[in-house]
Parts: structure tokens; C-alpha cells; sequence
């Protein structure tokens, strides 16, 4: 990780990119997320979370947890 910057609920994940696939490590955790039924955003190497404001704590520890998860599991 290169960085994690937050305001409020909206959250990015900056991610060292892979030599030559620019943009394959964050597209991958989007995928496992995406399978895991957490959506969540990526541009380039950056994970973008935006849960809605109708999202109770619940839905925020399984967002983190989610995410959490696919980062420990994507080289």
C-alpha cells in the first residue's frame, strides 16, 4: 500500500502498482470483492469505497472486512 486517505464514510486505498500492469492488482480485488457481494470502485491502482449513507455498521464491517481480506490475499 502507498497510501490510505479517508473524509467521512468515502475512503481510497492507493496500491503499489505491478511492474508493467498498471492497474491489475486493484482490478483484481475488485473482482474477489465483486464475487464476495461488495462493491467497491477502482481507478488505476486505487480502491475507492463510498458505502451509502443509509449504511448501518453492519454493512460497514463487512465492506472493511471484505476489502481487508482481498488485500491480504492479492501479491
Amino acid at each position: 500500500m502507498i497510501d490510505v486517505r479517508n473524509m467521512g464514510l468515502m475512503a481510497a486505498i492507493e496500491l503499489e502498482p505491478r511492474a508493467g500492469q498498471p492497474g491489475k492488482r486493484a482490478y483484481e480485488i475488485f473482482v474477489k470483492a465483486f464475487e464476495a457481494g461488495v462493491l467497491i470502485r477502482v481507478t488505476d491502482d486505487t480502491i475507492a469505497l463510498s458505502p451509502p449513507l443509509i449504511a448501518d455498521k453492519s454493512h460497514l464491517d463487512q465492506i472493511f472486512d471484505c476489502v481487508g481480506t482481498m488485500l491480504r490475499s492479492v501479491n
